[in-house]
């Protein structure tokens, strides 16, 4: 069995029910040989299957398979385009889907999918732009955790294709600033969701998290020729992890090595056990100085090495947490 090009998680999970129903049982290896991923991935997505009420079993032992449950009847071609849409977008992530207002679509094509009916949809106008065109999902790991925020409303604005006048407060600022923008769309990395636009023809990220208003202007949206969201996406975010203005060397306890680089993800440079003594010396890459606070987290089982200034920065926080105390 060839294997099929490569695609994301969720576009694997709506691949894997069109196989089994066109297959009705398979093995576990033949659909890693299929999507040209490992058997564990292809057991954890019959998981999240599963967990989402898609009929889906996995028989173990010499005979057992991958298959359909016995009597359950598939017919993807009942979902609608959206429904479809937010399958092969989202899979079946229901968080992600609450965050883009999306959910109604969701939780029928589950429903569709399984033998529940829980989840009426409401009736609405169908927006002009697809989702596949203003939003893009990287399941990578980065440098963040999970975030929940709502922004259903701004999505319906991003989807009429026009500029958009944005308040955004930057990182370390405490008030707003108004920028034009001609999005590209939404683009979803570690469990953060960035707005992606260009500013006068220049690329920009802005983290939702951040975005404090924003008005839809009576003109279209002006994209620069032969670019699209994933690869402008794609661009700036490995242009954001090349960015090592500071590097910070530090001694960590071995046994918070996992989860800094859990936290840490591209940031963390490189690791070297520390001779000696039961903990390692990492480097972490920070865009400027501020970065470092990160680090702090750490707590009392991490030593800023270098550069001074980051241990001076360190010092100065800890000595404003205990004044507070």
């Amino acid at each position: 069995m060839s294997a099929e090009p490569a695609m994301g998680r969720p576009q694997r999970l709506l691949s894997i029910i069109v196989t089994l129903q066109g297959h009705r049982q398979t093995t576990a290896v033949e659909l890693a040989e299929r999507f040209g991923v490992s058997r564990r991935t292809i057991l954890r997505d019959i998981v999240a299957l599963a967990e989402a009420d898609v009929p889906v079993v996995a028989d173990r032992g010499r005979y057992g398979g991958i298959s359909l449950m016995p009597g359950a009847e598939i017919d993807v071609n009942r979902l609608t385009n959206s429904e479809a849409d937010v399958l092969a977008l989202l899979g079946v992530d229901g968080e992600r889907a609450r965050q883009l207002g999306l959910e109604d679509s969701a939780y029928s094509a589950r429903d569709k999918l399984s033998s529940r009916r829980t989840w009426p949809p409401r009736r609405g106008e169908e927006p002009s732009l697809p989702l596949s065109e203003v939003i893009v999902v990287d399941g990578s790991d980065w440098f963040a955790p999970d975030e929940t925020v709502d922004f259903s409303d701004f999505l319906i604005d991003l989807r009429r294709g026009s500029r958009l006048r944005i308040d955004y407060r930057s990182s370390g600022q405490t008030r707003s600033k108004s920028f034009v923008v001609d999005p590209y769309g939404l683009y979803s990395r570690a469990g953060r969701w960035y707005l992606i636009a260009d500013v006068d023809d220049e690329p920009r990220m802005f983290a939702m998290v951040r975005l404090r208003g924003w008005h839809v202007l009576a003109e279209p949206r002006r994209l620069r020729p032969d670019v699209t969201l994933s690869s402008v996406a794609e661009d700036l975010a490995h242009r954001l992890e090349r960015r090592n203005d500071v590097v910070v060397t530090a001694r960590l306890d071995a046994q918070s090595e996992d989860l800094a680089r859990r936290i840490l993800g591209s940031r963390l440079l490189t690791v070297s056990p520390a001779e000696g003594t039961d903990s390692v010396v990492i480097t972490v890459g920070y865009e400027e100085l501020g970065g470092v606070r990160q680090l702090v987290q750490f707590t009392d089982h991490i030593e800023i090495i270098a550069p001074t200034e980051a241990r001076a920065l360190v010092r100065e926080l800890a000595q404003n947490l205990l004044d507070r105390h």
